[in-house]
């Protein structure tokens, strides 16, 4: 996702939502603020607005998004910018999910629980670095989450390498089990063949 303005750096005259309770806001207040920003994240209670998308974070997140869905088991389902509730006040939305089938409710939902998610996907933005590699990662990690996978642009030719990780479950931390610049080939949780240069013919 993109930029990290928080709520609370906003001057407090051009807020257009009511003061934060103390011990900040919730999910229910995530989900019921009038206009919030689209793709407004929650953190430990503060809310988070992002910056409009680049090009490159566009094309990846299309690239494995179309290569997940030829290989993804029939139980499971790929989602984009689909909002994930990790506890009472962190709410994030990473750019790509994989869940499990029987959490889609109806066309109406907004939001899936950690406990539906498989693998959590982050594009790294250069406005955003701080955030999905050091925070999302923690956050999605002590969720629970199984797998997590950390797209960054790299190489003279700008292709995706992508960072993939797997939860240690005593420690609830992530171990990097690969780095792909290429070729994402991938037996676990499923498997994954995705030709990463494709990137240059979206």
């Amino acid at each position: 996702m993109g930029g990290t303005m928080t709520a609370e750096s906003l001057p407090a005259t051009a807020s257009p939502w009511p003061e934060p309770p103390r011990d900040g806001y919730t999910v229910d207040d995530l989900f019921t603020l009038p206009d919030l920003p689209p793709h407004t994240e929650l953190i430990d209670g503060r809310l988070v607005f992002v910056s409009p998308q680049r090009r490159f974070h566009t094309l990846t997140m299309l690239l494995l998004d179309n290569g997940l869905r030829r290989t993804i088991p029939e139980d499971f389902r790929v989602r984009r910018e689909m909002a994930v509730v990790l506890s009472k006040r962190t709410v994030l939305e990473p750019d790509l999910v994989v869940v499990r089938a029987e959490a889609d409710a109806d066309l109406d939902q907004t939001r899936y629980e950690a406990n539906d998610v498989l693998i959590a996907v982050e594009v790294v933005s250069p406005d955003s670095e701080a955030r999905d590699r050091d925070t999302k990662p923690h956050k999605y990690a002590q969720a629970g989450i199984p797998h997590f996978w950390r797209v960054e642009k790299t190489g003279d030719k700008k292709h995706p390498a992508v960072y993939v990780y797997e939860l240690d479950p005593t420690t609830r931390t992530y171990v990097v089990t690969g780095i792909h610049r290429d070729h994402l080939k991938l037996d676990v949780p499923f498997t994954v063949d995705i030709d990463l240069t494709e990137i240059d013919r979206l």
